[in-house]
């Protein structure tokens, strides 16, 4: 199995493997553009910010790195530049206040000034065009001013350099370059552009007889025909990326995270399965009748790759694992939780993750490029995503010394995806959940009314255990 070290030394690019082409082709539709935000009480020094920004691109060549798209091949490689590129931007009161008049804010719901500011990164998409004659950069960062006493610090990254493991990386360790006001050293730095993911599958993971493909992919092709979806609100109006989010109180989060321990799955299963229950009764369908929906599960690969690569290995390192499950309304949260993450996690023990992986590309290409393969035309390819393992972030005295009062961070859905996008993290012991959704697709007050559903199913979840 190929090393990273072995990557082409004397050159300054490599081609895009696989699953990055098939983020470079679905981001210009709308998904896959990675923000990360963090609200701050305390005015960042912009020097300093800057500072960390290069440090992190001097240590990851892949975030100094730009995309490049070869029209006669119609392929994408990483071209790494020598030094940092990044220029901070930075938005004052006046001009943050502009950006918000701007932005579409809903009558009906009370939306945050740091919630508009996250969409309107989600939405920032450089890479809507592909232009063969300039490379594009693949890193962002901007500031915002939204008071005399409220900054919002943003990344916004392409997806196919950086999945959600990396992006929590990165945030974690520009807190840590920027906190205490004072410039610090970053250490270890990598040498070279890291490979793909499918350079790196242990060998025999990905192997698959050919007629088994083919039969894979007819029996994905088949299945996304017979899924039920969300009712469509809207399949004919440009989209954008909206979300919302599901928070649990501390008491309820620890009794699902233990009733999930009691039966051996983990937190993406009970979500994954409040998310089922809700969207089929918001289908207000007729009592028994059933329904098949999508489930995919996002699963880190990281520690199974060859050689194993660490947490903070910047990149896009997941592959997805796609089920179905069918309902009728009758199920209970820990009946179906058991049956959809246990079918994930067999899927996932026969390597599906792996040798799945080219089928799951290929079928989103030909999404891409033939929208009306999927249900009027909405590029709708399961009902829920969800991420296998949680997030935990821990308040610490560095969020003191910078002033943190909120982090966000998740990509865009609105190109090709599901319905909702769920991206879970456990803060401070409890569960706060950014469901991303495409809109017009799908209201604002739609989603809201199913992430409260899946709210009250979780919380009557947590009921039936104390009883």
């Amino acid at each position: 199995m190929a090393d990273p070290e072995t990557a082409q030394a004397q050159h300054k690019s490599r081609a895009a493997g696989g699953t990055e082409h098939s983020w470079c082709k679905a981001v210009p539709g709308g998904t896959g553009i990675t923000a990360l935000a963090i609200l701050l009480s305390k005015a960042p020094d912009f020097s300093l910010l800057q500072a960390a920004l290069h440090k992190l691109q001097n240590a990851h060549p892949i975030l100094r790195s730009k995309l490049h798209f070869d029209p006669d091949t119609n392929s994408f490689s990483f071209v790494t530049s020598q030094n940092p590129y990044l220029q901070l931007q930075t938005f004052d009161l006046s001009s943050t206040s502009t950006i918000l008049q701007t932005l579409p804010n809903p009558e009906t719901v009370s939306v945050s000034p740091f919630h508009l500011i996250f969409e309107h990164q989600l939405n920032l998409n450089t890479w809507h065009d592909p232009d063969p004659s300039s490379d594009t950069d693949l890193f962002f960062a901007s500031v915002y001013t939204l008071s005399n006493d409220e900054w919002v610090v943003t990344l916004r990254l392409h997806t196919a350099v950086c999945d959600r493991t990396s992006a929590v990386a990165l945030l974690r360790k520009l807190l840590e370059l920027t906190g205490g006001g004072r410039e610090k050293e970053f250490g270890e730095e990598e040498k070279l552009i890291s490979l793909g993911i499918e350079d790196m599958i242990p060998t025999g993971k990905a192997n698959k007889p050919f007629w088994a493909r083919g039969v894979n992919m007819l029996g994905y092709s088949l299945n996304s025909l017979r899924l039920t979806n969300l009712n469509f609100i809207d399949a004919n109006s440009p989209r954008s990326s909206e979300l919302v989010r599901l928070h649990l109180p501390a008491d309820h989060t620890s009794q699902i995270i233990a009733a999930c321990g009691s039966r051996e799955i983990k937190v993406s299963g009970a979500l994954a399965a409040a998310a089922l229950i809700a969207a089929h009764s918001c289908k207000h369908l007729p009592d028994g009748q059933w329904a098949k929906y999508g489930v995919t599960t996002l699963v880190d690969c990281r520690s199974n790759l060859d050689p194993v690569l660490p947490a903070d290995h910047i990149g896009f390192y997941h592959s997805a694992i796609l089920n179905t499950h069918d309902l009728n309304g009758s199920e209970t949260l820990w009946e179906v939780a058991e049956r959809s993450y246990k079918a994930y996690a067999n899927a996932k023990n026969y390597n599906k993750h792996f040798s799945d992986m080219a089928d799951l590309n290929f079928l989103m290409c030909r999404a891409i490029e033939n929208p009306g393969l999927t249900p009027s035309g909405s590029l709708r390819t399961s009902l829920v995503s969800v991420f296998e393992d949680c997030v935990i972030d821990e308040s610490n005295q560095l969020y003191e010394e910078m002033g943190v009062k909120d982090c966000l961070g998740c990509g865009s859905a609105h190109g090709v995806g599901p319905s909702i996008a769920l991206f879970h993290t456990i803060r401070d012991g409890r569960l706060d959940c950014a469901c991303v959704y495409p809109s017009p697709l799908h209201s604002r007050e739609q989603i809201l009314e199913l992430v409260e559903t899946m709210k009250r199913i979780l919380m009557d979840g947590c009921a039936t255990e104390t009883q």
